[in-house]
């Protein structure tokens, strides 16, 4: 389980284990996380949790929220990276301990198809044809376990998104981990994730909403259907359940 190490001026406060999926930080009392300090607004940060994977989400806050130094809207947290809020530190430890992968290592090398033969190189791209490789799409996968990867829930047909403009138009990326992440970092990042009872959406970083069906979602997952069409930083694809 992924957990937080709450710190300030090098002096270690309290262990926050990650065990729900929106955790809220905050100088008011109603936060999961209350900091009492003037520089910590009452709400000030959201981080959501799914498995192994976690999404930190500024709340507009007075100070900003700061990882490793920099400022940041919405950001994916890595193994070790720290939040600042203040003179408050939060350092994210990632859990590999039984099996996950740790989100530097997010990077999924066979998901498409067909197979190239530098699965690593391609796979980082679904971009338009003629773009540069430094604003290429770039598919981040947040797995879970490998034994939760690859099982599939009884009764649910996988989920498919196949790739319909750019260089990789026809390609296919099974939906199989429970978390798949696809857009252009510091452009636009969305998470499809993978539930009993569906798949669906969220916006994770980026000024523009991904698309659905020629629409922008809001900041709440929605859940794809049969056939959805899906725009993410300028690349469209159908969703579909493979029968």
């Amino acid at each position: 389980m992924p957990k937080l190490i709450l710190s300030m001026d090098g002096l270690v406060l309290k262990e926050i284990p990650l065990k729900k999926e929106r955790l809220t930080i905050g100088r008011k009392p109603d936060n999961d996380v209350q900091i009492d300090n003037l520089a910590i607004s009452g709400h000030h940060a959201v981080i959501t949790t799914i498995l192994q994977d976690a999404f930190l989400e500024d709340q507009n806050s007075t100070n900003g929220t700061y990882v490793n130094g920099q400022p940041i809207k919405k950001y994916v947290l890595q193994n070790n990276d720290v939040i600042e809020l203040g003179k408050y530190r939060l350092k994210f430890l990632a859990d590999s301990a039984q099996g996950g992968l740790a989100p530097s290592d997010f990077v999924d090398t066979a998901a498409l198809k067909p197979i190239v033969p530098n699965p690593a190189a391609e796979f980082a791209s679904v971009s338009g044809a003629g773009e540069a490789p430094a604003t290429q799409t770039q598919v981040l996968s947040g797995s879970a376990r490998p034994a939760e990867a690859s099982s599939e829930p009884l009764g649910q047909r996988m989920g498919v998104v196949q790739i319909l403009s750019g260089a990789n138009a026809g390609r296919e990326l099974e939906l199989a981990k429970s978390l798949t992440t696809l857009g252009k970092p510091g452009k636009q990042v969305a998470v499809i994730a993978r539930r009993p009872h569906g798949y669906f959406i969220t916006h994770v970083e980026g000024a523009s909403f991904p698309q659905v069906n020629g629409r922008p979602i809001d900041a709440q997952a929605h859940r794809l259907e049969d056939h959805d069409i899906v725009e993410i930083a300028g690349v469209k694809m159908e969703f579909f359940l493979r029968p």
